[in-house]
């Protein structure tokens, strides 16, 4: 039963995207509750690097999407402390020959149509970008659109200042280490909030943004929804000086992203952080929730970085991690409510962009919830676009 004390809606999942989700909800004057069974980004975004891209996306909804989310990073980058590290320090696409350029470029074109700012590097002036890159690149693609924040720190953020919103009473209720087991329904099969290993706690809606484990809490629901985990490693260098200034990735990682291959793939990607550290990705396969170590992936993305920089084959890597991307079969997020259960409403399924686009997921969730005018088409991100009955 709903009670004054009842919050409008509750968001299950505590990374960056429900972070994201409680945060424009709250600014919208709703009365939000976040819950995890685990701690805040204590999923894939604590697992991730923070990336923020239009690079690597085609033309189309999810690039629309990315061009939102980076006009509101921005914009949160100066309401949140300095601590969540936003950098707009753009993004360097190289091709080691003709074939790759000429690819790159056609690419580029397609983008620049679609509102994303590119600009060619030719081989000569790569160095100008990247002074510690490979000789004898054919060339690149600069995008100074791109960015990147401290994953963790931001979602940690978004929640802090969805809790300061000037409020009669708390905007916002964090119930960390509670499972959810169940979602309650009206007579009708509407939402009437959710149960958890400590009772049940009521809402007229019920937000799924619990990343990999987004499959889980939609069948808690009756609907189907096939997030499926897509494990990927990172190494992490000893602190260095800013010896890669930008997020430096060779051309076939854009085709490994949108591949939907279950096997083994990895694809040079290298950035520096604000901290010191460099991290080097990425890879990506499906293997269930396995977190076993894999020597041989950490060894061929040691080999393409260094390729890509030969510096870093004399840095000491000190640790490396893994973790989870939601991935969905046509690589789009499922945003935005569910016809087949009134109130329920998803954001979850963004695989490895989830961080880059949860301002704009947020955004879309707090409308949907408030009535108010979105701010593009979410029709393709539909929840029940794969079928699936109650």
């Amino acid at each position: 039963m709903l009670t004054r004390s009842s919050p409008d809606v509750v968001i299950v999942g505590a990374g960056v995207v429900g972070a994201a989700c409680a945060y424009y909800a709250a600014r919208s004057g709703l009365h939000v509750t976040v819950i995890d069974r685990g701690p805040v980004a204590g999923g894939t975004t604590g697992a991730g690097e923070g990336n923020l891209l239009v690079s690597d996306k085609e033309p189309g909804p999810e690039l629309d999407l990315a061009l939102l989310s980076t006009r509101l990073w921005r914009t949160l980058s100066g309401a949140l402390p300095p601590r969540i590290e936003y950098e707009a320090k753009g993004g360097l696409v190289v091709a080691s020959g003709e074939a790759g350029m000429a690819a790159l470029r056609d690419f580029a074109e397609r983008q620049e149509r679609a509102g994303v700012k590119t600009e060619e590097v030719t081989g000569d002036r790569l160095h100008d970008l990247e002074p510690h890159l490979a000789q004898g690149l054919a060339g690149g693609f600069h995008y100074p659109q791109d960015a990147q924040v401290q994953p963790a720190l931001a979602a940690a953020h978004l929640l802090r200042a969805a809790g300061e919103q000037a409020s009669g009473r708390a905007r916002l209720r964090l119930r960390l280490g509670e499972k959810v087991t169940g979602v309650l329904k009206g007579a009708n099969g509407e939402v009437r909030g959710v149960r958890t290993v400590s009772g049940d706690l009521h809402a007229p809606y019920v937000v799924n943004a619990a990343g990999t484990w987004g499959a889980e809490v939609a069948r808690l629901a009756d609907v189907h929804l096939p997030v499926l985990p897509r494990r990927g490693f990172v190494l992490v260098t000893e602190p260095l000086p800013r010896v890669v200034r930008r997020k430096v990735y060779a051309a076939d990682y854009v085709a490994d992203v949108a591949s939907g291959s279950a096997a083994l793939q990895t694809s040079a990607v290298v950035e520096g952080t604000p901290a010191g550290p460099v991290l080097i990705g990425a890879s990506r396969e499906r293997v269930g929730f396995d977190r076993t170590l894999s020597v041989e992936v950490l060894r061929r993305l040691a080999a393409q970085a260094t390729r890509l920089f030969p510096m870093l084959a004399d840095v000491r890597a000190i640790r490396t991690y893994a973790g989870f991307r939601p991935y969905l079969p046509d690589h789009l997020p499922a945003i935005g409510p569910d016809p087949r259960v009134p109130g329920l409403l998803h954001a979850c399924g963004h695989e490895g962009a989830g961080i880059g686009l949860a301002p704009a997921t947020g955004l879309i969730v707090a409308g949907i919830l408030t009535g108010e005018e979105l701010p593009l088409d979410i029709d393709p991100f539909r929840p029940d676009r794969f079928g699936g009955a109650r």
